[in-house]
C-alpha cells in the first residue's frame, strides 16, 4: 500500500513538472520581440533612414520587421502606408523612409512581429532642419547691362534665412562661388538687381537662400540682355527677340498708361470689372497682387485697352490673329508651337509642363485670366494672349497655351475678359 502511494505521488509530481515545463515553454513563446530603434541618418527634405536591432525574438521566429512612423507619438503598424517591411529573421535591419513632408516632426519606432504579436523599439523624432526651399523669379531687363530678378522662399527649412539673393554665371548651375547679390534675410518674396552685364551674352541664374544648415537654390534660368531694349510709356523695358520674319517683345506688357500717356483704369473690384458695367480700357494684376505677379506675368487687360490701338510702345502693336498664325506656322504648326514658346521650368507652369523648350526665349508664362464677372482663374495652368482681331461684335480672337500639352490654341472670347498682351513690331 505504501509502495502504491509512493508511485501515485511520483506520478503526480512528474505530471506537475511536465505542466510547469509546458507552461514555461508556452510563456516563452507568448512573448513579443524586444528591439531597439537605430538612430536616424541620411535626412533629406522628404526622406530619412532608420532601422532596428532585435535583442530577443520572444521565443519564436520573427515573421516581419521594419519601422513605422507618424506625426503623432507612438506610431504602430496599423497605418499600412506609414511602415516599411524589411523581411523576416532576427538580423539587424535598415529602412529607407520616403514620402515625408519637409520640415515636419515625425515619430519613428522599429517593430518586429512573431506569433505572439508585435514589439516596438524606442521612439525617435525627426525634428530636423534642411536648407531653404525657394523659386527663382523671371529676369526682367532694366538696361543693356542691368537686369532684375529675385525669388520666393517657400520654406525656410526650419531655420531662419540669414542671407538671400541671386547668383549668376556664363556657365550652368551657378553658386555662391560665382557672382551674387545679397538681398537681406527672412522668408517670402525678394527682388535682386544684377549689374555689369554684357549685352548679347547668355547668363545662367539661380535664386539662393542660406540658413544655419546651408544654402538652397531655386531652379535655373537662362537670360540675355539685348543691345536693343524697348521702353513703354511707364519706363518699363522689354527685350526684343526675332522669330522667323517677326520681331516680338520677350515679356508680357505691364504698362499702366496708353502710348499717349492716358491712364488705363486699374480695376480691383469684381462688380466694377463686370461686363455689364465696364466698357472702357482697364487692367489689373492677377489676384490684385501686384508685388508677386506684375514682374512674372505682366498685366491683364480687357480688350477695350487693346482696341484703343495705343497700348503697345511706339512702333509696336498688339498682334492680329494673322500675326499669331504666322508665328505658329513658323514653329511647326499649332500643335507644336506652344511647347517651343513656353518658359521651360515647372516653377510657374504646373507639372509636367509638357514639351516646354523655350527655343526662342519667348518665355510664355501661365498668367491665367480674369473672367467677365471679375474672378481670377487658371494661373499656373494657362497663358492667354489677346489679338487685335474682332470676328464679331463684342468678341475677339486670342491664343492660349496649356501646361499639359505643346499646342498653341486659337479661340474667341468676350472682350470683357482680362488677358495678357505680347506686342509685335509693326
Amino acid at each position: 500500500m505504501i509502495k502504491l502511494i509512493k508511485i501515485v505521488s511520483f506520478t503526480i509530481g512528474l505530471l506537475t513538472l511536465l505542466v510547469i515545463a509546458f507552461n514555461c515553454k508556452q510563456d516563452k513563446a507568448s512573448e513579443v520581440p524586444t528591439l531597439t530603434t537605430v538612430p536616424i541618418t541620411n535626412v533629406t527634405e522628404t526622406a530619412l533612414t532608420s532601422g532596428g536591432v532585435i535583442t530577443s525574438d520572444g521565443g519564436s521566429n520573427i515573421t516581419s520587421k521594419g519601422v513605422c512612423w507618424s506625426t503623432r507619438p507612438n506610431p504602430t503598424i496599423l497605418v499600412k502606408d506609414s511602415i516599411t517591411i524589411n523581411g523576416s529573421g532576427s538580423e539587424v535591419f535598415a529602412s529607407a523612409v520616403k514620402g515625408l513632408r519637409p520640415v515636419t516632426t515625425y515619430y519613428i519606432r522599429a517593430y518586429a512581429t512573431n506569433t505572439a504579436g508585435t514589439g516596438y523599439g524606442n521612439e525617435l523624432t525627426s525634428n530636423y532642419s534642411v536648407v531653404p526651399i525657394l523659386t527663382t523669379a523671371v529676369v526682367t531687363a532694366v538696361s543693356d547691362s542691368v537686369a532684375t530678378c529675385g525669388g520666393t522662399i517657400q520654406n525656410n527649412g526650419g531655420k531662419e534665412v540669414i542671407s538671400r539673393g541671386v547668383c549668376w554665371s556664363t556657365t550652368k548651375n551657378p553658386t555662391l562661388k560665382n557672382v551674387y547679390t545679397i538681398d537681406g534675410k527672412g522668408d517670402g518674396f525678394f527682388i535682386s538687381t544684377l549689374q555689369n552685364l554684357l549685352p548679347d551674352v547668355t547668363y545662367y541664374l539661380r535664386a539662393y537662400a542660406t540658413n544655419a544648415i546651408g544654402t538652397g537654390y531655386g531652379a535655373e534660368r537662362s537670360f540675355m540682355v539685348s543691345k536693343i531694349l524697348i521702353k513703354d510709356v511707364d519706363g518699363n523695358l522689354y527685350h526684343v527677340i526675332n522669330i522667323g520674319s517677326q520681331a516680338w517683345l520677350a515679356e508680357n506688357l505691364q504698362t499702366t498708361r496708353l502710348m499717349d500717356s492716358t491712364a488705363i483704369a486699374l480695376v480691383v473690384d469684381n462688380s466694377q470689372w463686370s461686363s455689364a458695367k465696364l466698357v472702357t480700357s482697364a487692367y489689373c494684376w492677377y489676384g490684385n497682387n501686384e508685388q508677386d505677379n506684375r514682374y512674372l506675368y505682366g498685366a491683364l487687360y480687357n480688350w477695350y485697352a487693346v482696341g484703343s490701338g495705343k497700348l503697345c510702345p511706339k512702333g509696336w502693336k498688339v498682334p492680329t490673329d494673322a500675326d499669331w498664325t504666322v508665328l505658329s506656322d513658323y514653329l511647326g504648326g499649332s500643335t507644336l508651337a506652344g511647347g517651343k514658346l513656353k518658359e521651360s521650368s515647372t516653377n510657374f507652369w504646373k507639372k509636367p509642363n509638357t514639351g516646354a523648350t523655350n527655343d526662342y526665349y519667348f518665355s510664355a508664362m501661365p498668367g491665367g485670366w480674369r473672367s467677365p464677372t471679375g474672378l481670377y482663374d487658371n494661373i499656373g495652368s494657362f497663358g492667354y494672349w489677346w489679338s487685335s482681331t474682332t470676328p464679331q461684335v463684342n468678341v475677339a480672337n486670342y491664343r492660349h497655351i496649356y501646361y499639359g500639352n505643346t499646342s498653341m490654341t486659337k479661340g474667341v472670347v468676350d472682350q470683357s475678359y482680362g488677358l495678357s498682351v505680347r506686342c509685335i513690331k509693326n
